[in-house]
């Protein structure tokens, strides 16, 4: 999930990806005075096209990405998102309009305190579930979009501004216990925009089985006080490229889960023969209304969708991304027809020591 400082026909683009290139910069000046570890500037560009009930989007997208050392217990990083979007222009109006969209996605500085122990400050993605800090990256997500129950518990603007207390707090050869807390404060603020709330989240991973099953809790703070819950669980078995995740929230007025599945064969050469690259992804997913409340970001009435994803792994960590999905609702049924090139790029801001 983003802040928005989007407007149609933006009319200063370049004053705000100035703004984000000079916060960036600013990362990269302090990494160079006292860093140990050279700081790396990594993310993701893709050109990426949605069709939807026959109305087609394009849609060409940086996410750049920094995280750098400062000695040996402080980190900055930051990740941001510039993108174009060119879609069909109103009924009976022919040819295609655009939008702008630059905005940082996050924004944090992180302090290592002690063994098991994280300090991070600053404006952070909401650790409610696994979707918004893990799979959300445009090089990493497996289907252009999120799931319908990304939003729920990660609030309106998918961060929060104020501080995480998180790190490992067992770890075991057979077994790690890991968990994040964290308070956001209100702000209006156009850029680092957020909402009073609270929350934490516990996960327990099996090391043996491969297994990662955790629990998740957020309240809003602000306006009508609200509670979220949620569970997920991750099995990646070992010795195979098969990955299965999954998700369940709920909060006052909706819930709802996900379950996604991809896989990779290694019967044919292994995972870089022209067959082990091939990568086809099924993801399930229903929300379910609580009441008529449109208080969050799920759809307003009961919803099914069904995703079938096909991926190929170019070298060079590029990938090409196809996906069909069906939704059915009692507001009408839709199909969604999405494909894309996503490229992943990683190197050192400079040469290190």
């Amino acid at each position: 999930m983003l802040r928005s400082i989007s407007r149609h026909h933006l009319s200063h683009p370049t004053r705000r990806i100035k703004r984000i290139a000079v916060s960036l910069a600013l990362l990269c000046t302090a990494g160079f005075a006292s860093a140990q570890n050279t700081p790396l500037l990594s993310g993701g560009v893709g050109f990426l096209s949605n069709t939807n009930k026959g109305n087609t989007t394009y849609s060409p997208i940086i996410e750049p990405l920094i995280a750098a050392p400062i000695g040996s217990h402080l980190l900055f990083e930051s990740r941001a998102t510039l993108t174009e979007s060119f879609f069909p222009k109103g009924p009976g109006q022919p040819g295609y309009d655009h939008s702008h969209f630059v905005a940082l996605t996050y924004l944090q500085g992180d302090y290592i305190a002690a063994r098991h122990l994280t300090i991070v400050g600053g404006s952070f993605l909401t650790p409610f579930g696994t979707y918004n800090e893990r799979l959300s990256p445009l090089w990493i997500s497996n289907l252009q979009d999120g799931p319908l129950i990304a939003g729920l518990g990660s609030m309106a603007t998918g961060t929060g501004l104020g501080g995480e207390l998180r790190g490992s707090a067992i770890s075991r050869q057979k077994y790690s216990i890991d968990y994040v807390a964290y308070f956001s404060a209100r702000s209006g603020n156009e850029q680092f925009n957020s909402e009073r709330s609270t929350g934490a989240r516990v996960s327990l991973y099996l090391l043996d089985s491969r297994l990662e099953a955790g629990i998740s809790y957020a309240r809003l703070l602000q306006g009508v006080q609200e509670d979220f819950y949620g569970t997920h669980v991750w099995w990646e078995p070992k010795g195979t490229a098969f990955r299965l995740r999954s998700e369940f929230a709920r909060g006052h007025h909706a819930e709802g889960y996900w379950i996604e599945a991809d896989y990779r064969t290694q019967a044919f050469g292994g995972l870089d023969s022209w067959i082990g690259r091939i990568e086809p992804v099924f993801r399930m997913q229903q929300t379910f209304r609580r009441d008529t409340v449109a208080s969050d970001s799920l759809p307003p009435v009961n919803t099914q969708r069904a995703d079938f994803g096909l991926d190929y792994n170019l070298p060079h960590n590029t990938r090409i991304l196809t996906s069909y999905s069906r939704q059915f609702s009692s507001t009408g049924n839709k199909n969604i027809w999405e494909t894309g090139i996503v490229y992943r790029f990683l190197f050192p801001t400079w040469k290190g020591k």
